[in-house]
């Protein structure tokens, strides 16, 4: 009898692990199946509806427009070196306004990653000093830092209410505008704390070169 069992007892066992493995390459699939579709299809259809719902204009990026036209983001700084505009922080992305992730253009969200003894650092910070003070030479007061430095992101679309405060001379005499009006201008476009507690007050420079350009 043991014998007889003993021959039967090994394909026996081999039968049942070959069910068993197909069970568990069935269930693996299954389980990658309805994963792959709630968490690659399904959650992301549901949590973009629903950013489109209640914050359409944060979902959409943010989008500043001006005649119907998308003109930037409010997320994203836009390089301004005209005297007639105000600056804003220095942009360690390149030249050009960010668009998106260009090596060839150099239009990706990035910071210099320079140290703080840097010689770089420096010769960028008074390349700007130099360009603000021969753009309102008459202007002896303290140069903002945020107007000679860029952040981690280099994307910075605010500046200080300070930073707008020191380029207001500039930008009334380069417009033929009362100083007053373009100082009062600042102060409309000047966001508090977020919740009164949160950050610092702050500057979009975009809308504010915006609002600029509307007036007469």
């Amino acid at each position: 009898m043991e014998a007889v069992w003993a021959g039967f007892a090994g394909p026996y066992r081999f039968h049942n692990s070959e069910v068993e493995m197909k069970t568990m390459i069935r269930a693996a699939v299954m389980s990658l199946f309805c994963m792959t579709l709630i968490t690659g299809v399904i959650y992301p259809l549901v949590v973009t509806g629903i950013a489109q719902v209640i914050f359409p204009a944060q979902a959409n990026g943010s989008l500043i427009t001006q005649n119907g036209a998308p003109v930037g983001s409010a997320l994203i700084g836009q390089a301004f070196d005209d005297p007639k505009y105000f600056w804003g922080r220095l942009s360690a992305t390149g030249p050009v306004p960010y668009t998106a992730f260009n090596p060839d253009t150099l239009t990706g969200s990035s910071g210099s990653n320079l140290g703080p003894f840097s010689p770089a650092l420096k010769a960028a910070a008074l390349t700007r000093l130099e360009a603000l003070r021969n753009a309102d030479p008459g202007n002896a007061a303290p140069v903002p830092v945020d107007l000679v430095t860029s952040s981690a992101s280099g994307l910075d679309p605010q500046i200080s209410p300070e930073a707008a405060a020191y380029q207001v001379a500039r930008v009334a005499r380069a417009r033929g505008l009362n100083a007053s009006q373009v100082a009062e201008l600042v102060r409309q476009y000047t966001e508090g704390r977020t919740l009164g507690l949160l950050g610092e007050p702050r500057v979009n420079v975009l809308r504010l070169n915006l609002a600029l350009d509307g007036l007469r």
